[in-house]
């Protein structure tokens, strides 16, 4: 059932199991997983059914450190961002929930083994028809992986959600479901506390048109998204002034990104019927549409004490001898006329004419980002059409994250040169410090962290926000570290278990009743 929240009498106190905040993929996940269950589902959602310039201005905020996209790079209506995003989607890997020694605040309180079956489960919302991200067999009709040398650079795949609009796939498993209630253009203007600020009481609700009533739940999810998650926190600060959940000033901490770079290198083959359609291109296969990247083995990131980057492939080019010619000022990725010749010569595969010297094969690149505690969310001054403090957001990026890009690409020259058919040139600089990020991936991580510990975290294993026991948190702002990956299929994954938690839960109270 859908309710507009702009028709809801005045002072209206609506009493619920469980709230959730925010109908976007996770948010959508947990109420459809919770269907028919007995347990009354309260959905609140900003937006409508479709965009409003007027409700996506709430997004807008203030800036600091590296310049960011705060608006466009998410969506403020039912389905959230996953009404544009791009469907990219492969699990984290193992690695990525260690906690490694020269990775400063890194470790998940879970590993990838408790996360896997609900991979499986995340796979099948997303659309995903089969789970063989990395059986190259399964590929091979489409070609072989690189035998790039040295075992320090990896083939690995990500396949394609179609992508899944979750507002529009899964709007009529909402609509049905006779124990949801999902109310439309309904803001949450405060989670209010019990004057303990030991659980929350109840829910302060608004919409642009001036309508304000309440929520009461037993439980609270918060699924907002990567930043809003963040800001609502810091917004319930009625009882706890600092705001909900931040008695040890970890909420807004540690936002991380996925800095992309186009071009970190210049890359040339000498026939580009060596690198298989998959790593050029979206590739249909009976098993789904995948596309090969480029990432590193765990050996080699655990010896090199370096974080990922994942890199992948575009259009292939040919280079002649006129645009062999540099570098220049105009061209600095441009080959030198005796490397390209030198490359010419020494292949075993097609010989190149004297019109074609190699091929130049496009390129760009993701790369890991330490978590920074000074890579914060707070409040600005500013205010939004609601009356609340807008969004300031300050994204830090360190030298670690730069020196360990740079690195990567280094070791990916080495696989080319040993194999014989590449040479790559780094592009990427070295720099002391690194206060612009050419690109992002539009993935917000790690503001509200899961940590055993609460001055490390604001969350614990099961999601629950430390020192209030009903109050948990959905989606990627849980991320401790954010590995290279895009964060969609882990962050599905984790609501899956949450909502499993919150049936035992409910399942528990009822019989204790």
């Amino acid at each position: 059932m859908f309710i507009d929240g702009r028709s809801v009498p005045e002072g209206t106190v609506v009493e619920t199991d469980l709230a959730i905040i925010g109908a976007g993929a996770a948010g959508i996940s947990i109420a459809r997983e919770l269907a028919g269950s007995g347990i009354s589902v309260t959905l609140l959602e900003s937006g409508g059914f479709d965009f409003d310039a007027e409700t996506q201005d709430l997004y807008e905020g203030e800036m600091g450190g590296v310049d960011y996209p705060l608006t466009s790079s998410r969506l403020r209506y039912f389905g959230g961002t996953t009404n544009h995003w791009g469907g990219w989607c492969r699990p984290l890997e193992p690695l990525d929930f260690e906690v490694r020694d020269w990775v400063e605040n890194s470790g998940w309180p879970i590993d990838r083994q408790t996360l896997d079956p609900y991979y499986d489960r995340a796979r099948e919302l997303c659309q995903i028809p089969t789970g063989n991200f990395d059986n190259a067999a399964a590929w091979a009709a489409d070609g072989e992986p690189l035998p790039l040398a040295g075992g320090e650079v990896v083939t690995r795949f990500f396949l394609y959600s179609p992508p899944t609009r979750f507002g529009k796939k899964y709007r009529p498993d909402i609509e049905r479901a006779k124990n949801i209630a999902c109310y439309l253009n309904s803001n949450v203007l405060e989670i209010v506390p019990t004057e303990n600020a030991a659980e929350v009481d109840h829910l302060r609700m608004g919409t642009l048109s001036g309508v304000r009533f309440t929520v009461k739940p037993k439980i609270c999810i918060l699924a907002a998204g990567g930043i809003e998650n963040a800001r609502i926190l810091l917004l319930s600060n009625s009882v706890q002034k600092k705001g909900l959940g931040n008695g040890n000033d970890v909420v807004g901490r540690y936002f991380m990104e996925h800095p992309h770079i186009p071009s970190p290198a210049a890359f040339l083959i000498t026939d580009p019927e060596l690198v298989a359609r998959f790593y050029r291109t979206y590739t249909r296969t009976d098993n789904g549409v995948i596309r090969g990247c480029l990432m590193f083995s765990e050996e080699y990131l655990r010896r090199t004490r370096r974080m990922g980057t994942v890199l992948t492939f575009g259009m292939v080019q040919p280079v002649t001898a006129e645009t062999g010619r540099g570098p220049d000022e105009k061209d600095p990725a441009a080959f030198t006329m005796p490397s390209v010749l030198q490359l010419a010569r020494s292949t075993t595969s097609r010989p190149a004419t004297g019109e074609e010297l190699g091929w130049r094969l496009g390129v760009g690149c993701a790369s890991e980002q330490e978590p920074n505690p000074a890579s914060r969310i707070t409040l600005s001054e500013q205010k939004d059409a609601l009356g609340l403090n807008r969004t300031k957001l300050s994204w830090r990026l360190k030298k670690n994250d730069a020196d360990s890009l740079r690195g990567n690409l280094e070791a990916v020259a080495r696989a080319f040169g040993g194999w014989g058919e590449g040479r790559v040139r780094v592009l990427f600089p070295e720099r002391d410090e690194w206060t612009e990020a050419e690109g992002w991936g539009n993935h917000h991580l790690g503001a509200t962290r899961m940590a055993d510990d609460p001055k490390k975290g604001v969350t614990d294993a099961n999601c629950r926000v430390h020192g209030l026991s009903n109050l948990y948190i959905a989606g990627s702002s849980l991320y401790p570290t954010g590995g290279t990956v895009n964060p969609t299929l882990t962050l599905v994954a984790l609501a899956l278990r949450l909502s499993d938690h919150l049936k035992l839960r409910f399942a528990q109270t009822n019989a204790v009743q």
